[in-house]
């Protein structure tokens, strides 16, 4: 039933130039683009004299699956995403009929490991954060076996002897799938049995970097940021992992941790010594521009200057924005709907 009302509604886009049922954008996807997407989305509301857009937050791999579900008024316009589209996501959409996906560059983030500033503060490093949260470590002879580690001075005698507890999102956001890539990949290499381990087999070595603990010392929070910071609160040994602009927003009660000696800020994400950040994207469907009103205003009050610009609002929001070369690409993109090519995705 699901796939016919997709195929009808991929039938009655293509048939007619509006949907009979819909004269509001819907947008989906990450919990990290959710709040500057949503602010972009009353600007729009207030100053286009049309609806304001609806903004769900569902994780970016929930995102992905509702956005390239089909096209037609029962599927969203807009997709946020904290990472790329992968390759099998493109794919996905093809198949079901999205054939036109445009990818616009937002700004950066960068990913935090924060605790509540009640707690001692100290530092860590990829290595550390691998060795405290991966489900299987070498031993002392490079065997695979069971993390064995219960507190961080475990990992390392110099760190504090607390229990680990790492508050982290689920596997469908790209918030994880970014931690995963920027912190436990690069942490794994620094163990030399795991470097040659890529060597012989990379399919090994990316089962044990992508494959978090489940015994408790990791622990998954769901897409609902705010709740961590509650429980970071209540256990002040805990950490959390979040976007920095979240860290921002909460510097109240939270502190960020050092990542290789570099804490997260927007100095030094913007100038690419905090090594742990990531693009964040939002998506459009192509066929619904026209179709849908306002998509176009909409990505147009997006790519504006007002809300991109190095003093725009969403920088006020915590927004990492653009260089001056990317920012003018991120708006040739959006003024000619350039389609994405699939080619350099993985």
């Amino acid at each position: 039933m699901k796939r016919m009302m997709i195929g009808l509604g991929a039938l009655a886009l293509a048939a007619s130039p509006a949907f009979a049922g819909r004269d509001q954008i819907r947008i989906v996807g990450s919990s990290t683009v959710y709040p500057f997407t949503t602010a972009v989305a009353e600007a729009f509301g207030k100053s286009s004299g049309m609806k304001t857009p609806v903004v769900e937050s569902t994780g970016t791999g929930g995102g992905m699956k509702l956005f390239c579900a089909g096209a037609g008024e029962d599927t969203p316009d807009f997709t946020n995403a904290s990472r790329p589209m992968k390759k099998s996501e493109f794919e996905t959409c093809a198949k079901n009929g999205v054939t036109e996906v445009v990818e616009i560059k937002v700004g950066f983030d960068g990913l935090s490991v924060a605790h509540a500033k009640a707690a001692k503060p100290f530092g860590l490093t990829k290595a550390q954060l691998f060795l405290a949260l991966a489900k299987e470590i070498p031993d002392k002879d490079g065997k695979l076996i069971a993390n064995p580690n219960k507190t961080w001075a475990d990992v390392d005698p110099a760190l504090p002897a607390t229990r680990i507890e790492v508050l982290g999102p689920p596997p469908t956001s790209g918030t994880r799938d970014s931690f995963a890539e920027l912190v436990m990949e690069p942490g794994a290499l620094k163990i030399e049995s795991l470097a040659k381990l890529k060597e012989a087999d990379a399919k090994a070595f990316d089962a044990v970097w992508k494959t978090m603990r489940e015994d408790g010392a990791y622990v998954e929070a769901g897409e609902n940021d705010n709740l961590i910071v509650q429980k970071l609160q209540a256990n002040p040994d805990a950490l959390g992992i979040f976007g920095y602009s979240f860290l921002e927003q909460n510097e109240a009660t939270l502190t960020d941790i050092a990542i290789d000696g570099v804490e997260a800020s927007y100095e030094t994400i913007a100038s690419g010594s905090y090594k742990v950040a990531r693009p964040l994207f939002i998506y459009a469907k192509k066929a619904h521009v026209g179709t849908v009103p306002g998509m176009k205003e909409f990505i147009a009050e997006y790519v504006s200057a007002k809300a991109l610009g190095e003093d725009g609002y969403l920088a006020d929001k915590g927004l990492v924005t653009l260089p001056a070369g990317q920012a003018e690409a991120t708006r040739k993109t959006a003024e000619t709907l350039t389609p994405l090519s699939g080619d350099a995705l993985k």
